[in-house]
């Protein structure tokens, strides 16, 4: 299990550096339901760098919200890699925010597939004026601790993609 004081070293440590790059975030959550969100949002001053969060459980607020296409719903389904970049880009497009990061997943204990076990959480970061990352992750644990792994990659992949750009 992940503790949560490393959780929110972590979001310490983004805030930082979104800070000193003077960039803001936005966040598009499904499986995680606002955890990331509510990780990132104990470092006080959070509001200075973090812009907005969208919890986009249903594949109708998904395409209301964040402009998910039905087609790529209806193709390749709401956990993979292509909705979670429209997810991303959704939400920068929705905010005044210069990155973003999107989460959608089965988190369990029902719901997956053979071709989509419960753990498969798909990941996707973006930054305005560069195409979206993204990742697949396979977890392993219940409910809980397929969530906090889930918050802890994406707020891996946010500092790493923060460290990346060229400012």
């Amino acid at each position: 299990m992940i503790s949560d004081a490393h959780l929110t070293a972590l979001a310490e440590q983004l805030g930082q550096l979104l800070k000193q790059r003077q960039l803001r975030l936005s966040l598009a959550e499904s499986c995680t339901g606002g955890l990331c969100a509510e990780i990132i949002t104990r470092v006080a001053g959070s509001s200075e760098w973090l812009d907005c969060g969208f919890i986009t459980y249903s594949n109708q607020s998904k395409q209301k919200l964040l402009n998910v296409a039905s087609s790529t719903l209806t193709t390749f389904g709401a956990v993979s890699e292509e909705t979670a970049r429209e997810m991303a880009i959704g939400a920068l497009s929705a905010s005044s925010s210069n990155l973003s990061a999107s989460v959608t997943g089965i988190a369990g204990p029902a719901g997956g597939t053979a071709a989509k076990p419960v753990g498969t959480v798909c990941f996707a970061w973006a930054a305005l004026n560069s195409l979206p990352i993204s990742t697949t992750q396979h977890f392993t644990g219940n409910r809980l601790q397929i969530r906090q792994q889930s918050a802890k990659t994406l707020i891996e992949g946010l500092i790493t993609l923060t460290l990346s750009l060229d400012l």
